[in-house]
């Protein structure tokens, strides 16, 4: 009898062991299990920098970047990268061009007369607009001389690997 008790006593210590591993265990995959997909409303926090280590963005202390995750909302590879990420979940990834901002256009790269400028301070560095048939575009100056001016109207990350620290925040419903 004492025989039965002892293992009847040991089936059940094994039942509330098991119970409460599989509770904690779906309590964990409860707060983690959930990936952002396609669709997904996230944020996230992000340091943006060049291969070089330079950083060039980030909102890290910041509000959290917030968007539907494969919609044109932002460049491709990033939302890709989020794709599977689970919430707190970092990951660096390298994005390259034409997943980014693509590759330079030499086309959007014009040389314009000075005289276009009048008497107005024309240095390299400088943004100018431009609202040619109906579409705004806004470029910077890379060269200026006596005769010409050198402007890009390429966005200004374009052509480069771009390489992402992404930190999921929250999954929004």
């Amino acid at each position: 009898m004492k025989k039965i008790a002892s293992r009847l006593l040991y089936g059940i210590a094994a039942v509330i062991v098991a119970a409460i591993i599989l509770a904690v265990y779906i309590s964990t995959a409860s707060a983690t299990g959930t990936t952002a997909k396609v669709g997904d409303n996230v944020s996230v926090y992000y340091t943006g920098s060049f291969t070089n280590g330079t950083i060039f963005s980030t909102n890290v202390g910041q509000t959290p970047l917030s968007f539907v995750v494969g919609s044109n909302a932002i460049i491709s590879g990033f939302g890709q990268a989020v794709i599977g990420m689970h919430v707190n979940q970092t990951k660096t990834v390298a994005i390259p061009a034409n997943e980014a901002y693509g590759e330079v256009n030499p086309s959007l790269i014009l040389v314009v007369p000075r005289s276009y400028f009048g008497n107005n301070t024309v240095t390299a560095g400088m943004t100018v607009a431009s609202n040619s048939s109906g579409h705004y575009a806004q470029g910077r100056i890379t060269a200026v001389n006596a005769t010409n001016v050198t402007i890009n109207f390429n966005p200004p990350l374009a052509g480069y690997t771009l390489v992402f620290k992404i930190t999921l925040e929250r999954i929004n419903s």
